[in-house]
């Protein structure tokens, strides 16, 4: 057995347990869609990561691991990838997990190629090839260094059952079934109410301890906060906003019928500012809101303290992203002066203005997510103090989703995406219109530029220039003032006593659920 099959073996222990009778009960504020692996919203990614597996998986310590994948080879120039995958594996239907289901599955995510353009994986895969039974070929365009770790993502690069495929693969034809390799199965959707997980009897890696999972639909995190303290639902885990803050402190000091915890920094929360549009194609005005929001105060009174501040797109600890740069930081008469000079003139009514067009700028945010509205409203008096209105526009997902992709702000809520995204993922994204960052860019000068920067980077195979492209990069976005960073977002978690073994994964959108257990069982057995 090769050092990576023995990591991916130890890894797997903590799932070989005898099943439980009982649910493992948890809440989403919406339902979990269809499961296809290969497509994006409604699907949630948490769920497809219960269901579909990678070639390979990413490790808390950053590093890549063998999942489906036992080993691999990488050709001198970076191109060819060669997967040796795992023997005896087979989808929840009973078919086989080999190198034609996997090559079956390249060939549909392809097919779909431009809408998954984002990820520049998508875009440098020139074929796939079956070597033999157990052996996969991925062949490249050019050398594309966050391969593997784009292999290890939640979506689009998971397999599903080729007999469950439809008749125009899993874009056109969509999916007969959610059937994948993972620990679970989709066995009931009730639209509005919840989603219902069963183990798979057939799963490679051991029998989860909970035979089921039932998933809530639970909209509003006081809501799903009240739900937990009941015994409704057994944990909440996910982003800092699944319950108001308030109430993760006071059932983490509700020990021990309540265990709680914070994870690492993960992602960055960040607003978007749209250099394309009035008023925030002005790089003073853009410059002058990240000097007059003060993040400390609004870190310790929304957030109450559990996320640290953010002075940049990302934190330090994101490889090639500890470069030096100067923070903007809080000085709201530095804001004041940065638009005095620029021409912005206070009115009667406080509000500035130039050449007769007031200085007011949206703000949109989740209508239904009460921490935005809250960041919201506090940026608003922030920005009010020095001249600029804010109009708040409060809307559903969907709808903010749609401002992302088609440029409809001034300013925007958006996070960078946390490991293993982070950054070279997440840059790749930003030449695509259907993000924020794309559309907070295109109205600067050099936005051609940066999107050379970042295809070259991608490509670089010699880390000392990575990193020199990923600096000049950072920069660039830095000075352009296009993001007002607010907080390095953590994932939470709160579970009932009832519930051992709940730990963070190694990324904010897969939940280790296979390796919970009721309490009382041990680990080992």
């Amino acid at each position: 057995m090769s050092k990576l099959a023995s990591l991916a073996a130890a890894a797997l222990t903590a799932l070989a347990l005898p099943a439980s009778g009982r649910p493992l009960t948890y809440s989403w504020p919406t339902n979990v869609g269809p499961l296809n692996p290969h497509l994006y919203a409604p699907n949630q990614m948490f769920a497809q990561a219960s269901v579909y597996e990678p070639l390979v998986t990413y490790r808390p310590d950053g590093s890549v691991g063998p999942w489906l994948a036992t080993a691999w080879t990488v050709s001198d120039d970076g191109r060819i990838y060669e997967f040796s995958l795992r023997p005896g594996v087979t989808f929840s239907d009973g078919a086989p997990f080999d190198a034609a289901a996997v090559k079956a599955n390249f060939d549909a995510i392809l097919a779909n190629r431009p809408r998954h353009a984002w990820l520049d994986l998508a875009r440098q895969i020139a074929r796939t090839e079956v070597v033999g039974p157990l052996t996969f070929r991925l062949v490249l365009k050019e050398p594309h260094e966050p391969t593997l770790k784009e292999l290890s993502l939640p979506r689009p690069f998971r397999f599903v059952s080729p007999a469950a495929m439809g008749e125009g693969g899993t874009t056109a034809g969509g999916i007969r079934a959610p059937v994948g390799t993972g620990p679970w199965r989709l066995v009931e959707t009730r639209l509005g109410v919840s989603d219902t997980f069963a183990v798979n009897p057939t799963y490679w890696g051991g029998t989860p301890a909970f035979e089921r999972l039932v998933v809530k639909v639970i909209p509003d995190p006081n809501t799903r906060a009240i739900a937990l303290q009941t015994g409704e639902v057994d944990l909440v885990y996910g982003a800092a906003g699944q319950i108001p803050s308030e109430a993760f402190l006071r059932l983490r000091d509700q020990a021990p019928a309540f265990s709680a915890a914070v994870s690492a920094p993960l992602a960055t929360r960040v607003l978007a500012l749209n250099s394309a549009r009035f008023p925030t194609d002005d790089r003073a005005v853009r410059l002058a809101i990240n000097r007059a929001v003060d993040k400390d105060t609004l870190v310790r009174t929304v957030l109450d303290g559990i996320e640290p501040r953010a002075d940049f797109l990302f934190a330090p600890t994101v490889p090639y992203a500890d470069i030096g740069l100067t923070p903007h930081g809080f000085d709201r008469a530095a804001a004041e002066r940065l638009l005095a000079e620029a021409g912005w003139v206070r009115g009667s009514d406080g509000v500035r203005a130039k050449a007769g067009r007031p200085l007011s700028v949206e703000l949109a945010f989740v209508g239904t997510n009460a921490q935005q509205k809250a960041i919201a409203e506090v940026i608003q008096a922030d920005l009010a103090r020095v001249g600029i209105a804010v109009r708040l526009v409060g809307e559903e997902e969907s709808a903010i989703l749609a401002r992302q992709k088609d440029g409809r702000f001034g300013l925007i809520f958006g996070e960078t995406w946390g490991p293993p995204y982070d950054p070279a993922s997440f840059v790749s994204a930003m030449r695509t219109p259907s993000h924020a960052d794309y559309q907070a860019q295109s109205g600067l000068p050099d936005k051609p530029a940066i999107d050379a920067t970042i295809a070259a980077a991608l490509a670089a195979p010699d880390p000392g220039e990575r990193r020199r492209l990923y600096a000049h990069l950072l920069s660039t976005l830095h000075e352009a003032a296009v993001y007002l960073p607010i907080s390095h977002a953590v994932a939470i978690e709160v579970h009932r006593s009832t519930i051992a073994g709940v730990g963070f994964g190694a990324t904010l959108n897969e939940i280790p659920f296979a390796a919970m257990r009721p309490a009382g069982i041990g680990a080992g057995r």
